[in-house]
C-alpha cells in the first residue's frame, strides 16, 4: 500500500512548517511551528491533577488555531532549526498527519527536514516517534541545503541540472551558507549566521519604537512582522537610498493599518527607512549585532574558499537561495553584485601581488 500512495513531505522550520504530498508542486499547508497547550501547573490533589494531564494530553492545538488561543500557552518546540521540546513535537506531528494531512500513517512513507549539522541523537529521535509511535513503513530524512538545490531546478534560470552548489538557507530562527558537492553536503565548511528573519523584525520593531509612531505596546512585534513582510525590500546603495525618501518622501514612504486588540480601534503609521533598513542587517550586520560585523557576501565567499579547489569554480556558479528571509526584493541581485566584487578585489590584489606573472581569468 505505501508503495502506491504519495509519500508524506513535512519542512519543519523554526517559524513555518511546510507539508504535504510528493507530487505536488507546491505544499498543502504552510503553518506556524507553534503548539497551544494548557499549563496545569496548580497546587492541589495530586490525583486530580493527573487525571486533569491526561485530559489536557488531548487539549491542543497547533499552527494559525494556536495563535488564536489567548487562554492556552504558546510554545515553539523548533529553537534555531533544532527541535527543543521532543514530548510536544511529537504530538505537533500527531495534528499534522491526522488532522491536517488526513493520512493513515502506517500507509504512507514519509520524507522530513533537517538542518545542517543536525546531531546523530535528533536524527534517531525523529526516527523513534516516527516508527514507534505513528508505525510509519519507511522514513527518509533529508538535508534542507539538497532538496533546495534539487527544487531550484524547476527555475528556468537553470541551465544544467546539477547537486552541486552553495545553498544559503535563511529562514525564521537561524542562516546558513552550505556548500553541496556531488549531492554532499561539505559539513566542515558549513557557516552559521546569527542573522535571521526574527532579527530582521526585532530590528524594525525597534526603528518603529525609536520613532513612536503610536502602535500599541503589545502589537508592536506583530506590527513589525507585518511591515517586514508587505514593504521591506533590499536596497543597492544605502546612502542613495536615505536620499530618495528625504527627497521625494510621499513617493516611498507606505501606510500601514492595523486593529488595536483591546480598544478594537484601527491605527494607522508610515513606515519608512524600516522598508529598506530591515534587511539591510544581511549586509550590514553590525546595525544590530555589534558582535558580527560580517556581511553575507564575504561569508559566502570565505566558505566557498574553505572547500576543496576542484569544486570551488561550479560552487561560485551556483548560488541558491532558500528560506523566507531570502525572498525580499532585490535581495539575490545585491548578493551577487557583492559577492562579485569581494572575488575581484581579492584577485586583483594577487595580479598586483605577482607583478603582472599571474593573469586572472574569471
Amino acid at each position: 500500500m505505501a508503495g502506491r500512495l504519495p509519500a508524506c513531505v513535512v519542512d519543519c522550520g523554526t517559524g513555518y512548517t511546510k507539508l504535504g504530498y510528493a507530487g505536488n508542486t507546491e505544499p498543502q499547508f504552510i503553518m506556524p511551528s507553534c503548539i497551544a497547550i494548557k499549563e496545569s501547573a496548580k497546587v492541589g490533589d495530586q490525583a486530580q491533577r493527573r487525571m486533569m494531564k491526561g485530559v489536557d494530553d488531548l487539549d491542543f492545538f497547533i499552527g494559525d488555531e494556536a495563535i488564536d488561543k489567548p487562554s492556552y500557552a504558546t510554545k515553539w518546540p523548533i529553537r534555531h532549526g533544532i527541535v527543543e521540546d521532543w514530548d510536544l513535537m511529537e504530538r505537533f506531528m500527531e495534528q499534522i498527519i491526522f488532522k491536517y494531512l488526513r493520512a493513515e500513517p502506517e500507509d504512507h512513507y514519509f520524507l522530513l527536514t533537517e538542518p545542517p549539522l543536525n546531531t546523530p541523537e535528533n536524527r534517531e529521535y525523529t526516527a523513534e516517534i516516527m516508527f514507534e509511535s505513528f508505525n510509519v513503513p519507511g522514513l527518509y530524512i533529508a538535508v534542507q541545503a539538497v532538496l533546495a538545490l534539487a527544487a531550484s531546478w524547476t527555475s528556468r534560470q537553470v541551465g544544467e541540472r546539477t547537486l552541486t552548489g552553495t545553498v544559503i538557507d535563511s529562514g525564521d530562527g537561524v542562516t546558513h551558507v552550505i556548500p553541496v558537492a556531488e549531492g554532499y553536503v561539505i559539513g566542515s565548511c558549513i557557516k552559521h549566521i546569527p542573522i535571521a528573519g526574527r532579527d530582521i523584525t526585532y530590528f524594525i520593531q525597534q526603528l518603529l519604537r525609536e520613532r513612536e509612531v503610536g502602535i500599541p505596546p503589545e502589537q508592536s512585534l506583530e506590527t513589525a512582522k507585518a511591515v517586514k513582510e508587505r514593504f521591506s525590500y533590499v536596497c543597492p546603495d544605502l546612502v542613495k537610498e536615505f536620499n530618495k525618501y528625504d527627497t521625494d518622501g510621499s513617493k516611498w514612504i507606505k501606510q500601514y493599518t492595523g486593529v488595536n486588540a483591546i480598544t478594537k480601534k484601527e491605527f494607522t503609521i508610515d513606515v519608512g527607512y524600516e522598508r529598506f533598513l530591515g534587511p539591510e542587517i544581511f549586509f550590514h550586520p553590525e546595525f544590530a549585532n555589534p558582535d558580527f560585523t560580517q556581511p553575507i557576501s564575504e561569508v559566502v565567499d570565505e566558505v566557498i574558499q574553505n572547500c576543496p579547489i576542484d569544486v570551488r569554480r561550479p560552487l561560485y556558479k551556483n548560488v541558491v537561495l532558500s528560506g523566507g528571509s531570502t525572498m525580499f526584493r532585490d535581495f539575490g541581485r545585491r548578493l551577487q553584485r557583492d559577492l562579485k566584487r569581494t572575488v575581484d578585489a581579492r584577485l586583483k590584489i594577487s595580479e598586483e601581488l605577482s607583478g603582472g606573472k599571474l593573469k586572472v581569468r574569471v
